[in-house]
């Protein structure tokens, strides 16, 4: 099992409306194996220079690394904010029998 072929990507959003759009592009692509929304993430962040705060959701992504772009892509056509966080993070190491569930269930 190549684990570097999988991905987690974390997608901040305001509101539990956009997480569940967002989700729902992502599994009825096939983008995404598994989305995780997690509910009361207050982010601190620098925009247009000063310190701001944010109250959001944290989606968890699970997914190929070569379908980051396609999803990139996807949650920017659905995202309300200007330089909404899509951040993903290669797969080093894990339970194989998920990660060949990951690449079963994406990219079909």
């Amino acid at each position: 099992m190549h684990q570097l072929e999988y991905a987690v990507v974390l997608i901040t959003v305001p509101s539990g409306e956009e997480a569940q759009k967002i989700k729902s592009a992502l599994l009825d692509q096939r983008e995404a194996a598994c989305v995780n929304i997690i509910t009361d993430v207050s982010s601190y962040f620098w925009w247009q220079g000063k310190i701001d705060h944010a109250d959001e959701l944290l989606l968890i992504i699970k997914t190929r690394l070569s379908l980051v772009p396609e999803i990139v892509d996807a949650v920017k056509r659905h995202h309300s904010y200007t330089v909404p966080e899509i951040i993903a993070l290669p797969v080093v190491a894990g339970n194989d029998d998920y990660l060949r569930w990951i690449g079963d269930e994406t990219g079909k």
